[in-house]
């Protein structure tokens, strides 16, 4: 099997090139979750999905040719309820169809209740060098209340494993919770910190539509922090991480400098990645331009349509110039690094307004940098819409 070595550097003026694999099943749905997950109650047939995924990724690559892949990524879903030998086999039709970086992020993302001592090994032989572990909350209680299958002790014996085997893992967990103080918040994160060896994933329980929760906060039978209350945790958040050496890349990542995720800094850097997979998006450089590709989200049916044509893609949209320059914007401004203001001119054919940027400043929400760019400051970031918005005017 092809081995992949960890990550190294990499420049903002070439984002890179990444592959997007989703695997749409889980063991069970969380009722905050709006991802493209199912649940299955007979084990989808592996084999077959390998087929699928090696067929649509060959007919991404002859769109895409001789691309040099700098990160993938295997998301859901569950990917870790894939075997060892299914994303080996994934991997290595990647590395067939395209150069892939001596340096390559490969990441994995799984859930404690699938995490084994020898799967992850298996997960390594076949070329994984990097895992992102769902924990969502070191608290049992709120582990129950978001449809959580292990425990606090469960998910902290996952992350002994993926240190085990893993030299860069990250792990993700939701605040602003239910009934959560601040108080209780800064001894859950300083504990995971304490488990973190470099990267952590830290978001704010949102209310996704056509989600579980949304039914239960419409009924007003779950509630969740007023907005005042989340300003108040995310800037403890914010304090907390940079004084522990993690401080926050992009709005709702943190990791010690030099370990942010590669393949998400492909995404807000507006670089190219090819989506393969149920419900995934891509985005490709083709000789008419940029091009938006989403695939269908029915396992079944996209694995019906690989098989028929070689892609479930089911729309695919050229994006115009201002599109393009305004999804840079949008993405690029959720980094702690900003934008080059040179690249948003030669995307977009047009400069910021100097007036809106000067206000901006004068208001203590942007800042610029050497290098003619442009940042959202840590005052900015919790009306980063707004920002954004009275920029794009």
């Amino acid at each position: 099997m092809t081995t992949f070595r960890p990550p190294g550097g990499g420049g903002t003026d070439d984002p890179g090139f990444g592959v997007y694999v989703h695997w749409p099943f889980c063991a069970s749905k969380c009722p905050y979750c709006d991802f493209n997950s199912h649940v299955r109650h007979v084990a989808p047939d592996q084999e077959r999905f390998v087929a699928a995924f090696a067929r649509e990724l060959r007919t991404t690559a002859a769109r895409v040719p001789g691309r040099r892949v700098s990160s993938i990524f295997l998301g859901g879903g569950t990917p870790s309820l894939m075997l060892p030998a299914t994303v080996g086999a994934v991997l290595d039709e990647i590395a067939r169809l395209w150069t892939v970086g001596a340096d390559c992020e490969v990441t994995l993302e799984a859930n404690p209740t699938s995490v084994e001592a020898e799967r992850f090994k298996g997960f390594r032989a076949a070329g994984v060098n990097r895992v992102s572990l769902g924990v969502q909350a070191l608290d049992d209680a709120d582990l129950k209340s978001l449809g959580r299958m292990h425990s606090v002790d469960e998910a902290l014996r996952a992350v002994d494993v993926a240190r085990r085997h893993f030299d860069r893992y990250s792990f993700d967990l939701i605040y602003a919770r239910t009934d959560q103080t601040p108080q209780a918040w800064e001894a859950e994160l300083r504990r995971a910190i304490a488990e973190a060896a470099e990267h952590l994933s830290l978001y704010q329980l949102t209310i996704e539509p056509g989600t579980v929760f949304e039914a239960l906060h419409r009924a007003g039978k779950l509630k969740v922090p007023d907005a005042e209350m989340g300003r108040v945790l995310y800037d403890l958040t914010q304090q907390i991480c940079s004084e522990a050496g993690l401080p926050a890349y992009e709005i709702s990542n943190h990791a010690r400098p030099g370990a942010e995720c590669r393949h998400n800094m492909i995404y807000w850097r507006s670089g190219d990645f090819a989506g393969v997979g149920p419900g995934a998006h891509g985005r490709l450089t083709l000789g008419n331009g940029r091009v938006a590709t989403s695939t269908e989200k029915h396992p079944e049916t996209w694995l019906g349509l690989v098989e028929a044509q070689g892609s479930g893609v089911i729309a695919e949209e050229r994006l115009v110039q201002e599109e393009t320059a305004d999804e840079f914007l949008v993405m690029g401004l959720r980094l702690a690094e900003g934008i080059d203001l040179k690249r948003y001119e030669a995307l977009s054919g047009r400069v910021l307004d100097p007036e809106r940027i000067a206000f901006l400043e004068g208001e203590g929400f942007l800042a610029r940098l050497p290098g003619d760019r442009l940042k959202v400051t840590p005052a900015g970031f919790p009306v980063l819409d707004a920002v954004v918005a009275d920029l794009a005017m």
